[in-house]
Parts: C-alpha cells; sequence; structure tokens
C-alpha cells in the first residue's frame, strides 16, 4: 500500500512533469491548485495540532506566492500562449516549486504517515484519488 507521504510525493512529481512540459501548462496549474487546496484544508490542520505550526506557517507563506504567480500566468496562457511573458513566469514558477517541494516532503509528509488520526488520514487518501477542489476556493495566504 503507498503511504500518504508517497502519494504526496507523486502529486508533485506529476505537477513538475506537466510544468515542465508533458501536457498544458494550464492544467499543470490547476493540478498544483488543486494539491495546495488539498494541503491547506487536509493536510495541513492536523499538522499544526501535531505541533508543527512553524513548518507548516512557512508552507503556507509559500503557497500563497506561488498562488499569485500562477494568477499572473493563467490569464497570460488563456490569452496568448505565445506570449513571451510566459517564459519568465514558468522559470519563477518552477523555482519557487523547486525550492518549496522539498522542505514539504522532507519535513511535512513524512508526519502525514504518523501524526494524522485515522480519520484525516482517510479523508486526505479518498481526495488524493478522486477529490476536486471547490470552485472560488482560493488559498490562506493569496
Amino acid at each position: 500500500m503507498t503511504t500518504l507521504a508517497q502519494a504526496l510525493q507523486q502529486e508533485h512529481v506529476d505537477i513538475d512533469a506537466g510544468i515542465d512540459g508533458e501536457g498544458t501548462m494550464l492544467d499543470a496549474i490547476a493540478a498544483l491548485r488543486r494539491h495546495i487546496y488539498l494541503e491547506e484544508e487536509l493536510l495541513f490542520p492536523p499538522l499544526r495540532e501535531a505541533g508543527m505550526l512553524g513548518p507548516v506557517m512557512v508552507m503556507l507563506l509559500e503557497h500563497g506566492q506561488m498562488w499569485h504567480l500562477m494568477d499572473e500566468l493563467e490569464p497570460i496562457l488563456r490569452e496568448d500562449p505565445a506570449d513571451p511573458r510566459i517564459g519568465s513566469l514558468r522559470r519563477d514558477l518552477v523555482a519557487q516549486i523547486e525550492a518549496h517541494n522539498p522542505k514539504e516532503e522532507m519535513i511535512l509528509y513524512p508526519q502525514a504517515d504518523t501524526a494524522l488520526d485515522e480519520e484525516s488520514s482517510s479523508e486526505l487518501r479518498d481526495f488524493l484519488e478522486a477529490g476536486s477542489m471547490p470552485d472560488g476556493w482560493v488559498c490562506d495566504r493569496a
């Protein structure tokens, strides 16, 4: 059975592949927004309760930075996929993700398999398998 940490890390791999050109950038942005939702709504609250307030706060701040960048990038992609600004914005997003993901993978994700109670773990696993972000949801620090 795949652990929660492994499943969360696989989402990172899949999102990175989309941003690196396998699929559309808009699909990758949608996947990243969904991933941020699941972390902020399902993973981070029990981790905060388990005493990981500092690391969670750092991740929330970084999510906000990525969210703002996606808000800037998404309409440009929709209006003109050949816009020269896309390359720079994409590089900025990749740099933020490359700095962000290892912290989650090394610090927070291992705790997902030990700090979450059975109900929280089940809810997170169910969402990973088939959940969708509610329309209009915005990350905590956006």
